[in-house]
């Protein structure tokens, strides 16, 4: 048989499964000027930050249905107005044992984005509610 891209929707545990999200927040300072990095440049940087973050915590029961949903994955893109905000939250989730990934730009050493694996958002938000969605 063939198994659908991904997996059966309606597995047990789907309903807790949907209220996972991953959140992502990227530096906005990154696509302003001076710096005016290209929209797709910034895109690539939550990206890889996901990806990141999904792959490091791949093992997570959390993390892995959160993948099973699909197209039904729930991502919040926020915004961080520098990189010394970034580095802040970083080390405030650090404190706090949030599981999250930043990603650094290379050759630059710049940290651009991070990333925290899914969670429900009630184990996570007070760290992130600071943050606007990214416009």
């Amino acid at each position: 048989a063939v198994r659908p891209p991904y997996g059966n929707m309606a597995a047990p545990g789907a309903a807790a499964a949907a209220a996972l999200v991953q959140y992502v927040v990227l530096r906005g300072d990154l696509g302003r000027p001076p710096r005016s990095w290209p929209l797709g440049a910034v895109v690539a940087q939550g990206c890889h930050a996901a990806l990141a973050a999904a792959h490091a915590h791949r093992q997570h029961p959390d993390t892995r249905a959160y993948l099973e949903l699909g197209g039904a994955m729930r991502t919040v893109v926020l915004e961080a107005p520098d990189e010394a905000a970034l580095t802040a939250l970083a080390e405030t989730l650090k404190r706090h044992g949030v599981d999250h990934e930043v990603w650094t730009e290379q050759p630059e050493n710049m940290a651009t984005c991070l990333a925290l694996r899914p969670y429900p958002k009630d184990q996570v938000h007070q760290h992130l509610k600071k943050f606007k969605l990214l416009k």
